[in-house]
Formats: C-alpha cells, sequence, structure tokens
C-alpha cells in the first residue's frame, strides 16, 4: 500500500524524502562557482592591465581613465567577487546581499567594457544577471509559507 508524501518534503530516487530547504541550492551553488570564476579571470585581466600587457586591444577607448586604472577596477572588481563567492557557499544573509552587490557591480563593469570587448562583455553580463537572479530567489535561507 502506498503512503502519500509528507508535505514539504520531496522523494529522492531511492525513495528517501529531503526537506525543501534544499530548493534552489543549484542556484546558490551555481552563483558562487560563477563569481569566483569571473572574479579569477576579473584578476587575472586587472594584473594585466596594469602590467600594460599586449593581450589587449590597443587603441581602445575607456570609459573610465585608461588601461591602467582600468585594471585597478578590475583587480579590486575581482578580489571582491572572490571574497562573495566565499561568502554565499558560508551561508547567511550577508553573503546573499553582498553577491548580490558584487554581480550588480560586475554587470555594470561589464557593460563598460563594451567597446573594447563586445562579446565578452555580453556574455559576463548575462552570467551576471543569472547569479542576481539566484541570489535574489534562492538566497534567502527561509522558507516561505504555503498559504
Amino acid at each position: 500500500m502506498a503512503t502519500a508524501p509528507v508535505t514539504g518534503t520531496s522523494s529522492t530516487p531511492d525513495g528517501g524524502a529531503y526537506a525543501d530547504t534544499e530548493k534552489g541550492s543549484g542556484w546558490l551553488l551555481f552563483a558562487g562557482i560563477m563569481i569566483v570564476m569571473v572574479g579569477i579571470l576579473n584578476v587575472i585581466y586587472g594584473i594585466a592591465a596594469i602590467d600594460n600587457a599586449n593581450f589587449f586591444v590597443a587603441n581602445t577607448k575607456f570609459i573610465i581613465s585608461n588601461l591602467n586604472t582600468w585594471g585597478w577596477v578590475m583587480l579590486i572588481l575581482g578580489a571582491l567577487q572572490m571574497l562573495a563567492a566565499f561568502s554565499i557557499w558560508s551561508g547567511g544573509g550577508f553573503g546573499r546581499w553582498f553577491g548580490i552587490g558584487v554581480a550588480s557591480l560586475s554587470a555594470i563593469a561589464a557593460l563598460m567594457a563594451i567597446p573594447a570587448y563586445p562579446f565578452w562583455s555580453l556574455a559576463v553580463f548575462t552570467i551576471d544577471i543569472l547569479v542576481i537572479y539566484g541570489l535574489a530567489a534562492y538566497g534567502g535561507g527561509h522558507l516561505r509559507s504555503a498559504f
């Protein structure tokens, strides 16, 4: 005789049950991974820009001063992104809001870099929007009532 599942839980493939608190944990993991990946790349790009590496397009117009200044902006933003990822993974409300703030700054920076790198900037902007969605929708750590 089959029994009805308990309200507020879902079944696992092996027949067990887990609470709805795990709902959205994939989005939080995704947000942390994407923020740390973009953060590491921003640190690398920031160091390369500060060093005036030949990696960047010559004679590109930057909204903020020059390549060296943009490198410092990217380096600081990358460091903040890595801190945000670890804060998200540790749980708590601060990590959620800090992650949303850093992803918002990253989205703005990506849009500011469109003249230099249009496809890369749009890809980073899209990832940042998905990260903001994941943190805003599932990063609260509280259950919503069903009624």
